[in-house]
């Protein structure tokens, strides 16, 4: 029997990608379509629609759609997501200083309850009278609630009983810790909980037009969403824990580039609209993050791949500093949209406006600036003050100039905290739009573009000249400016795996140096000891020289432009379990993890009910992440220091990680059964 036909779907801040693979002729077609986040599923229908339609094969020949997704991502970096309560079981105030936990909760509600346990999972008294008086009005101003309990991973009985009990009042989702992470650090995990709470409506509306669109193609066949360690979950296990789904898309691209070079050593760079995200390849796996994955400065108990996220991509917004003698350029980290891609769709408004700008004696404050609403709705708008209600309202539907826009200075803080909800997209020039300039893009508006550009270079600097002679040589700064920060993004993330004394290469003159090739009787000089694959779109255009200027080989596969959606097929399912055996405080020993505690009285009898519960526990996750025919290795971890000199157990971990490809749908009367690859 041949193989089925896989669908591979990537949904970034900017393009949605997707690929028809099958073994063994692999890429059998790509797409690309903007990803629409007022709609998703308009983003995907044309990506897809467009792939089958090249692949030439039936909706009903495709035997399993795995999603890729930078959405996560990007909303942890660029602060947006909805607003959660986090409700914190016999945690006290004090605890929201530890983990950045407090810089983490912001502007959203903290309710601290009496209760959680001890050591061993013993409970203590439990009071849900301040959280029943709280959470109808909680409800009113938050999409979704986040639940921590003090050593819930020795016994999460409390957090289940918040949990069903907010559901019970409120009908919003709920996330307990317990299930996120079985690791110690209970302010950290909280953390991790909490983000994950604000990613459920974002996540939500993702998986939401995956399976409208499918079901209105026939598309009958599972759906899979990649994890940050690079592993598939199903859709309905993403949607509960989608925090599991940051680094979703740079994991996804590790794939990938493994698949499409067959390096079994490299460092992986990929670019896209929002971020440039950066691994090293060993033994052609990327190493995971022992600490737990770090996204948009946040420190989570999420396992994922080892890499860094930088806020830097074709989208970035550029930002000119012309207080100085000499005006200097810097990108990111917040994505805009580029003023080529707004003209493309509005190019009455955006042109003329353009145009009025360009006529005034004096450059504006903001010009080439817009704002347009993205038209999401609740729970994005819940909390709103009523001046950010005042200022969404006069946006409207449109788009209309900052100049137009506000009215005040003061409006822009308002500005930019809708902009962080996810309500508003500010519009100006980018590195995308540098390219359209440059004529080395044109799929938008390049008029538009250039009259940006030319709007930004006739500002003076410090010495009253202006900072570019042309649109054409500021576009060429922008773009030596990303290749630069490009660079020092990679040499960071080497530097940081090479585990040496910290250099930040943005401030050190050696490394500036070394990059400029500047010569001097001392000669600095960067060589990477592995080759720089460059994934996105655009990689082509940058990477080449960002290699150059690093000392390493350049290799851009020529499947780079969907190598996240490529990942995505390519990858297995697999669930991780960790039981914890530890001495009880009345003698014997306490099994706790991946169900209600229990107590065996000899250490033998623990440790085999600990690999019994875990094993059965890893098949069943990976049974309901999607996996057929899964296989589990145990590893343990034994604490057995010598006691009065004897050997005494402390503490024993078995993790259990059970690995199997995806159920992939047959095509006869859409039964399932294992992938034949």
């Amino acid at each position: 029997m041949s193989s089925p036909y896989l669908l591979g779907i990537d949904t970034g801040g900017t393009y949605t990608d997707a690929v028809i693979f099958r073994e063994p002729e692999g890429v059998v077609a790509k797409a690309k379509s903007l990803t629409t986040r007022h709609d998703l599923s308009l983003g995907i229908a044309g990506a897809v629609d467009r792939v089958i339609a090249q692949s030439g094969i039936l909706p009903s020949q495709i035997g399993l759609v795995s999603l890729s997704t930078t959405l996560a991502t990007n909303a942890l970096v660029e602060g947006q997501g909805g607003s959660a309560a986090l409700v914190m079981i016999g945690f006290s105030q004090e605890d929201l200083a530890r983990g950045g936990l407090q810089e983490a909760l912001g502007r959203d509600p903290v309710v601290f309850v009496p209760g959680g346990h001890d050591v061993h999972g013993n409970e203590l008294p439990l009071d849900l009278t301040a959280l029943e008086e709280a959470a109808a009005t909680l409800a009113e101003r938050v999409s979704a609630f986040a639940v921590a309990g003090y050593f819930a991973v020795r016994n999460p009985a409390h957090e289940l009983r918040v949990r069903d009990r907010l559901r019970e009042i409120t009908g919003l989702p709920v996330t307990c810790s317990h299930e996120l992470s079985s690791r110690l650090g209970g302010p950290r995990r909280a953390l991790t909980t909490l983000l994950n709470a604000r990613l459920v409506p974002i996540i939500d509306r993702l998986i939401d037009a995956c399976d409208r669109f499918l079901d209105s193609r026939g598309v009958a066949a599972p759906l899979m969403v990649v994890r940050g360690d690079g592993a598939l979950i199903s859709a309905a296990e993403a949607r509960l824990r989608p925090i599991e789904t940051i680094l979703s898309g740079p994991a996804a691209s590790l794939v990938g580039a493994r698949y499409l070079t067959g390096l079994d050593r490299a460092v992986v760079s990929d670019i896209g609209g929002t971020t440039t995200d950066v691994a090293v390849l060993e033994a052609g796996l990327p190493r995971l993050a022992e600490e737990g994955a770090i996204v948009g400065g946040h420190r989570t108990m999420v396992e994922a791949v080892a890499l860094r996220t930088f806020g830097l991509g074709g989208d970035s917004e550029i930002h000119i500093d012309d207080r100085g003698l000499s005006p200097s350029i810097t990108l990111g980290p917040r994505r805009i949209l580029p003023l080529s891609l707004i003209a493309h769709h509005h190019p009455e408004v955006i042109i003329s406006t353009l145009e009025k700008q360009l006529k005034a004696q004096r450059p504006g404050r903001h010009d080439a600036r817009f704002a347009v609403a993205t038209g999401l709705a609740s729970p994005a708008a819940q909390g709103l003050r009523a001046q950010e209600q005042t200022l969404l309202q006069r946006l409207g539907s449109g788009t209309v100039s900052l100049d137009a826009l506000l009215q005040s200075a003061s409006e822009k803080v308002l500005l930019d905290g809708l902009v962080a909800r996810g309500l508003v997209h500010l519009c100006g020039i980018t590195p995308s739009d540098a390219l359209h300039v440059l004529g080395l893009q044109g799929q938008w508006n390049a008029e538009a573009a250039r009259m940006g550009f030319e709007l930004c270079a006739r500002r003076k600097d410090g010495a009253g000249r202006v900072i570019a002679a042309s649109a054409a040589e500021l576009a060429e700064a922008v773009v030596a400016r990303l290749t630069r920060q490009s660079a020092e993004a990679v040499l960071a993330t080497c530097l940081a795996e090479d585990g040496g004394e910290p250099i930040d290469p943005s401030t050190s003159p050696a490394v500036d140096r070394a990059l400029r090739r500047t010569p001097g009787i001392v000669g600095m000089s960067i060589a990477l000891d592995r080759p720089l694959v460059g994934l996105g779109a655009s990689a082509a255009l940058y990477y080449p020289a960002v290699a150059r200027m690093l000392g390493a080989e350049s290799v851009v596969p020529a499947d780079a432009d969907v190598a996240n959606a490529i990942g995505a097929v390519v990858g297995e399912v697999r669930a991780v379990v960790s039981v914890v055996v530890s001495i009880s405080g009345e003698g014997g020993f306490v099994i706790s993890g991946a169900g209600e505690n229990c107590l065996a009285s000899e250490e033998a009898e623990a440790i085999c009910q600990a690999r019994q519960r875990a094993r059965a526990a890893a098949l069943a996750r990976a049974a309901a992440a999607g996996a057929d025919d899964a296989v589990v290795t145990l590893e343990e971890h034994l604490d057995r220091p010598d006691v009065e000199g004897s050997p005494r157990l402390l503490e024993a971990r078995i993790v259990a990680t059970a690995v199997g490809r995806p159920r992939v749908a047959s095509r006869d009367m859409g039964a399932v059964s294992p992938s034949a690859h």
